[in-house]
């Protein structure tokens, strides 16, 4: 996940995400710097971890996602911070099924769904 420190450049830091009850969460230990970041500066971008295409059978690369959006925090103990992530864009790449393509699904709330195929 990347935030963004107070001389706005970027921190990148590991993240758990969950999908709970129609919406995108994460959380954070207490006092973390990823949380303080977040605080300061909502914005964010996380990127799910990826692999390299099965040897001898590219169709069946799992691809890799990426959203950004805005997290705002809903709960602060003792021990950790939890934020509700208000999805700005989501993407996902793949390759079509015969392998030989790049497939880019991509939705924001303006453009809304978009699918663009390319070699």
């Amino acid at each position: 996940m990347a935030t963004l420190r107070r001389d706005g450049s970027p921190r990148i830091s590991g993240t758990e995400i969950e999908f709970a009850d129609g919406h995108m969460r994460i959380g954070s230990m207490q006092g973390a710097l990823k949380a303080v970041d977040l605080r300061r500066d909502p914005r964010l971008a996380i990127h799910g971890p990826t692999e390299d295409p099965p040897a001898g059978n590219a169709a069946a690369w799992k691809g890799e996602a990426k959203i950004a959006g805005t997290a705002t925090e809903v709960d602060s103990g003792t021990s950790a911070h939890r934020f509700l992530i208000d999805i700005g864009e989501a993407v996902i790449t793949r390759l079509n099924e015969n392998g030989d393509r790049l497939v880019i699904e991509s939705w924001n709330p303006v453009r809304g769904y978009h699918v663009l195929e390319r070699e």
